[in-house]
């Protein structure tokens, strides 16, 4: 990718630096205890550059190659990063870049995110919290890490809608959310094409967190959302892998997930 589409959500200057502490060999850590879970290791940059510019790439391909659904498998993450941190495994903001990368390549007017991950998407949220043209949908344990997420939370132009999930909170409890306030706000904003962040950390076998959500939430979750990209933007999504911390349940999950993508016609 062309790594001045970053610039468009992180400076020149933010960036430069993570670079500049990619190690030679080992590991070294981007943050500060008690959360110092976000290292770099001599392969990072390439790592970085090839997840946000599978964004972008899918972006190209949606807009200029006429496609409808792109899943992009990349690690790492990138919904935690936020314009000046680097966080919770996320150095830069995926979705983010691909958002203003969309707006600003193909002048796409409104875009919108929904993120399902077990984590709020506090980077996501502190990048586009002025961005009316952006309509961001997180649903989320509360509490948890990072601790923000709340309700109250709703962008300077009411366009950011969080859905706290209590702990323990299981398919049910995310299915009524969606259906209450999740869907209706999505058509409302009429978006000209949907972003997911897709994190998978939302399974009851997850060890990172303590939702109880199973392979076939994910797969409902899915197809509801295609079933209204259809319906409002020619069915154009782009979904990019977030967090997902049990490996079979990651596997299973995202195999669920792109099998939806793929066999929703």
């Amino acid at each position: 990718m062309d790594v001045e589409d970053i610039y468009l959500v992180h400076p020149e200057k933010h960036i430069n630096n993570i670079f500049s502490l990619i190690p030679n060999s080992g590991l070294k850590g981007v943050e500060k205890e008690p959360y110092a879970d976000t290292f770099l290791c001599p392969n990072s940059k390439n790592a970085i550059l090839r997840s946000c510019g599978a964004g972008t790439a899918a972006a190209d391909k949606i807009i200029g190659d006429n496609k409808k659904r792109i899943f992009c498998a990349v690690r790492p993450p990138g919904h935690h990063a936020e314009t000046v941190r680097a966080n919770g495994f996320c150095f830069v903001n995926n979705v983010a870049v691909t958002a203003r990368y969309l707006q600003s390549k193909y002048e796409i007017n409104k875009i919108a995110i929904i993120d399902f991950d077990v984590h709020h998407g506090n980077g996501t949220q502190e990048l586009l919290y002025d961005e009316g043209r952006a309509l961001l949908i997180a649903s989320q344990q509360m509490p948890l890490w990072p601790g923000s997420g709340g309700i109250d939370e709703t962008g300077v132009f009411d366009t950011v809608v969080n859905m706290p999930l209590a702990p323990g909170s299981g398919g049910v409890a995310m299915r009524r959310a969606y259906e209450a306030q999740a869907f209706p706000r999505l058509e409302a904003f009429r978006p000209e094409l949907i972003i997911v962040s897709a994190g998978f950390d939302a399974h009851r076998a997850d060890p990172l967190a303590g939702l109880n959500w199973s392979t076939d939430d994910f797969r409902w979750l899915t197809m509801r959302l295609c079933a209204l990209a259809d319906g409002l933007c020619n069915g154009r999504v782009v979904s990019t892998l977030e967090g997902g911390y049990d490996l079979q349940a990651l596997q299973d999950s995202t195999k669920r997930h792109v099998d939806a993508l793929i066999e929703f016609d």
